[in-house]
Formats: structure tokens, sequence, C-alpha cells
């Protein structure tokens, strides 16, 4: 049964919520099913519910089962927007010369004639469509190995080569290298992009490129090329984060959820042992530092041979820190 337009937004929230709360495959596999069955694409479904760009986005998750169903619906779903484009053309080819014939019918003043011709033109045009069609949507996909991409291993090498400028090209050549890696996506869409993002952190440092510029493009490309930071070059390649932000962005804010999750756990630690009671230390004016005299030394004292040997004193210094120990 097909969904309408409401049912789909529905459908599209619950898709939402299950990826913001990592539900588990089988949750989004269900809610990507439910959407192959009932959704019948349209220039206004698409439009009003944005279902295409949701999943869109899953072609770069990480369960290979729920990637390979996004690409797959991406897939019909474009090609039944061609389908339809196509045959919204021929129709739109016949209809104005119907309409210039008055209705005479064959009077053999060439009527027939010209009513026959968009029918013998229109009649062939599906199956060049087509087939470009299906050209266009067996190219869209990278078939490569999407570990091992860079724009040397694309063929894109001379592409980046750009602007003109080699730091310019260089930092193209990051970019690129950066929003490539784990994609499969088209060569010349990657490059596309890498060009915005450079001419957005051209712009922003006033075409400057000394320093700043190049330790820049070389941060954005290390926090690309993160195996863990899907999420990062997902939003920069499709506009959710724009080039002008994505220039803008601290370390902070580049860092993958994953990352963030493990300095978040390494500051929990370190401040727990921040709060764990230190021993107290005594101070003895009856010591005194043998480096420079002073007798304000610090001590503590542990066993640390036998219960029968004495216990051994460690000492510290309070001006000029040097330490000893005693037994």
């Amino acid at each position: 049964m097909a969904l309408d337009i409401k049912a789909v937004e529905r459908k599209r929230a619950d898709l939402d919520k299950a990826i913001k709360n990592n539900e588990p495959s089988p949750t989004i596999l269900s809610l990507l099913t439910d959407l192959r069955k009932g959704v019948v694409p349209s220039d206004k479904l698409l439009r009003d519910t944005k279902i295409g760009v949701q999943v869109n986005r899953l072609k770069q998750h990480k369960d290979p089962a729920v990637a390979r169903l996004a690409s797959e619906m991406v897939s019909r779903w474009k090609q039944e927007m061609q389908k339809q484009k196509a045959g919204g053309v021929s129709s739109g080819a016949n209809t104005p010369r119907a309409n210039g014939n008055g209705g005479g019918g064959g009077n053999g003043n060439g009527v027939v004639g010209s009513s026959a011709s968009p029918s013998k033109v229109a009649s062939p045009a599906p199956n060049p469509t087509t087939t470009t069609s299906t050209v266009k949507e067996e190219r869209r996909r990278f078939s490569g190995d999407p570990k091992n991409r860079n724009a040397k291993a694309d063929g894109m090498a001379e592409k980046v080569k750009c602007t003109g400028d080699k730091t310019r090209d260089g930092c193209v050549t990051l970019m690129y290298n950066g929003l490539a890696f784990m994609s499969e996506e088209l060569p010349e869409d990657v490059l596309r992009v890498s060009r915005q993002v450079e001419l957005a952190l051209h712009q922003h440092f006033k075409s400057d490129t000394s320093k700043p510029y190049m330790d820049k493009s070389r941060s954005l490309f290390h926090n690309l090329k993160n195996a863990s930071n899907t999420k990062l070059r997902l939003r920069v390649y499709t506009g959710e984060i724009t080039p002008q932000r994505f220039v803008l962005m601290t370390d902070e804010e580049l860092k993958s959820e994953e990352r963030k999750a493990d300095d978040q756990k390494l500051m929990k630690e370190n401040m727990d042992k921040a709060m764990v009671a230190q021993e107290e230390k005594s101070v003895s004016t009856a010591l005194t530092c043998g480096k420079c005299g002073q007798m304000r030394v610090s001590y503590t004292q542990a066993q640390t041979r036998s219960a029968d040997e004495p216990m051994t004193t460690f000492c510290s210094c309070l001006h000029c820190g040097n330490r000893w120990k005693f037994s």
C-alpha cells in the first residue's frame, strides 16, 4: 500500500529517532523496508518529506546491510523519477502539435504527416533516455575500494590542479583525499566539494596561503581522514555543513563522537585520580638537606622491606626540591 506524504513524514521521524538513539540495525532495516514498499516517488513527495536526503545519508552506515538497502532504494527512486520526467517530455512534445492540427484529421494537406511525425520521434525517445539513465546510475557509485581512495588512485591527480597555484592545488588534493576516504561518490562530485572547501579556506585567510592556511588545511584533512569520523565526511559532502562553516570549525567541533567520548572518559579518570586523598607528609626541622643546608624538610615513612627491618624514610626539601631516602 502506497504511503501518503504524512505517513512518509512519520516514517522519516521514526528513522531520525532511530539513528540519533543508535538503535540496532534491524530497527533501521525494518523502517527502510516499509519505505521501500510504500514510497511511490514523485517530485512533491521527495521535496516535501526530504526522505531521499535521509535515506541517502544511510549509504554511509557502518552496517553493510543498511548501507546496501539505502543505496538500492535511492537508486530505484532515481530511476523512477527519470522515467516520470521522460514520460512528461514525450507528452509535452505531442500536445502542442495535436492542438495545432485543429482537429483537421487526414485531409491530404500534410496534416496527417505532421501528426504522425511526433509519434515517430517520440516513440523511440524512451529507449535512449532509459539507457542514459541506466549508464548514469551505473556510474553514480564508485566501484573501487573506498578505503584506498585518493586523488591519484581515482585518476584525478591532474584534475585537482585546478587553481593555478601549487599551494592551493595541494589543499584541494588534501580535501579530496579526506572526502573520498570510505566514500562511494563519484570522483567528479568529490572534486566539486573539495574545490568549494578550498575556496572558502582561501577566502577566510584573505588569499594568504602561508603557514596558517596550510596548518588549517592539514587539520581539516586529518579530521576528514579519521576512520571514525564518517558523519563529518558525510555532512560536509552533502552540504549540511557548508564549506564556509567547515573551515571555521574548531578542533573540538571537528572531533568524531567516538573521540569526544574517549576524551570525556579520560577527563573523568583524571578528575577521579585528582580527588583521591593524598598521603599527608610531615615536616621536620630536625632533618637537614644535604644540597642546600636548609632544615625545612617534608618526609614520609613506608615499610619497603621485611617487617623486622627498619622503615624507609622518604625526604623532600621544601626549599630546593632535593629528594633522598634513608633507612
